[in-house]
């Protein structure tokens, strides 16, 4: 029996092709391939479920969206029956986090993907949502993301994945969806408002100039309302440009206030006269002369990331030592860590209330970003061993020596007793883990979720989105605990 007649009981061939007498065999001319046949139809009706992998992602996505979430919420704004009927919510939500789970953030690439990637035809059920719906409804079910992540949450602390013993506090820079080229700073805005109405007024008295004249050759009758395209451009900088100014002037006027409420608070005034003098500070206030806006999204802020400066939002988390767990996230415009402690916190112990968890962490770990006297004062109030790292020793406090410090005198400030706990043998073991529990969940989200670039612009779609990253999170941690066996199936 030859080669090709054994061959063609387990592979469709092809026969060869005739060859001239004499002439030479291309290279590989001898070899037999498989039947090729770009028009083959198929004789029975295909099944995507026949092709995606038992343990594929995507299966585990559809069953925690199946059986394990309420969509109350989503499917709550859709009480009008009014116009054409939308995406199933379902639909939408697996592909949304399929998507966010492998990387995929952009509305456009993922419906690309609903075309050509069978794990998320399977998922839209061989639907092809077009990116403008993809986007919308990323958008519009912003108020629906906490309440999910805190489903999840429970649902990551029934199957055992919160321990609770040691919890980090974290932030990561995540970069803005605006250009660095698209600002300007306050010592420009102002000249160029004066710019931009020098030229508008002279575009308008050119434009009547030219109404009068043709009036006279053509007559009361035409048209005079028409804007030319350079006045329009013009008139449009102009609100941006006010806009901008107004808000860097308010939130100068909002940090003087905040400064003069300190300060009164601390001479002990009487209301009225801290009132009068905050009304001061906000009338004197000046915005800083390098002061910015930016234009594509103005609630964005220059932060110092990786990449150097550039606008970006501050991403706050509480991360769980057992499996990584995120408890809580925030996104805030603050380019420091040292005002989220207190918020943190607070919100960690709402959500593990929420998520019928009645335990407290043990151990709370912070980095060097978070020590101030509010913060370690906040501490002592926790039901919880606090470790703020506290930085450099200052003038004038006494920090004990690693290894074997000494007892804590009794006139000791909050953070030199802070500096003790610290340099006490379990103290530096507890430290010691804060970068091995925190770090990896936000490089994890940033390598495989690409959360380190947002896509939707503004406060609350930063926050929104970062949720979106945390809950992807969260479920791609159950799902390797479930297939390891460490958690119920």
């Amino acid at each position: 029996m030859t080669v090709t007649a054994s061959l063609e009981g387990l592979f469709e061939v092809e026969p060869g092709e005739a060859r001239a007498p004499g002439s030479a065999a291309p290279a590989g001319a001898g070899k037999t391939f498989r039947g090729y046949d770009q028009g083959q139809c198929f004789l029975l009706p295909p099944s995507l479920d026949d092709w995606l992998d038992e343990d594929d992602e995507a299966r585990f996505i559809s069953e925690v969206v199946e059986e394990l979430l309420d969509l109350t919420p989503v499917y709550a704004s859709y009480a009008s029956v009014s116009g054409a009927p939308p995406y199933d919510p379902r639909m939408m939500l697996k592909l949304l986090l399929f998507a966010y789970a492998t990387g995929v953030t952009s509305s456009r690439e993922l419906e690309r993907r609903c075309k050509r990637d069978i794990a998320f035809r399977w998922l839209s059920g061989n639907q092809a949502p077009d990116y403008r719906s993809l986007a919308r409804f990323r958008r519009r079910h912003l108020d629906a993301l906490p309440g999910l992540f805190l489903q999840v949450l429970r649902v990551c602390a029934e199957a055992g994945l919160v321990r609770l013993g040691r919890v980090a506090l974290d932030g990561t820079k995540l970069a803005a969806n605006a250009s660095r080229h698209k600002a300007m700073s306050y010592d420009r805005i102002v000249p160029k408002i004066d710019q931009l109405q020098a030229e508008v007024a002279a575009l308008l008295a050119e434009a009547e100039a030219v109404d009068e004249a043709e009036d006279q050759q053509f007559g009361q009758d035409r048209r005079g309302d028409e804007v030319a395209p350079e006045l329009a451009r013009r008139e449009g900088r102009l609100v941006k440009l006010r806009a901008a100014k107004d808000a860097i002037e308010a939130d100068a006027a909002e940090k003087a206030a905040a400064v003069a409420r300190k300060k009164a608070d601390a001479a002990g005034q009487p209301p009225e006269q801290a009132d009068a003098a905050v009304a001061t500070a906000v009338d004197k206030a000046v915005p800083k002369p390098k002061a910015q806006r930016n234009f594509t999204d103005p609630e964005a802020r220059m932060m110092k990331t990786v990449r150097g400066f550039d606008y970006a939002f501050n991403a706050q988390a509480v991360v769980d030592e057992g499996h990584q767990i995120v408890l809580s996230a925030e996104v805030t415009q603050q380019a420091t860590d040292i005002q989220q402690f207190v918020p943190m916190a607070e919100q960690t112990l709402r959500n593990l209330d929420a998520a019928g968890i009645d335990r407290s962490p043990e151990v709370v770990l912070a980095d060097a970003g978070y020590c101030s006297e509010a913060n370690l004062e906040a501490a002592d109030d926790l039901d919880a061993q606090v470790l703020i790292a506290t930085g450099r020793q200052r003038h004038g406090e006494s920090f004990p020596t690693v290894g074997a410090p000494d007892p804590v005198p009794e006139d000791a400030s909050r953070r030199e007793r802070m500096a003790h706990a610290l340099r006490t043998e379990q103290g530096r073991a507890d430290y010691a883990r804060r970068k091995a529990i925190v770090e990896p969940a936000f490089g994890q989200m940033k390598t495989r979720q690409n959360a380190g670039q947002l896509r939707l612009r503004g406060l609350a779609g930063a926050q929104g989105e970062w949720l979106l990253h945390t809950i992807c999170h969260n479920l791609r941690k159950l799902r390797v605990a479930t297939a390891a066996g460490l958690a119920p199936a």
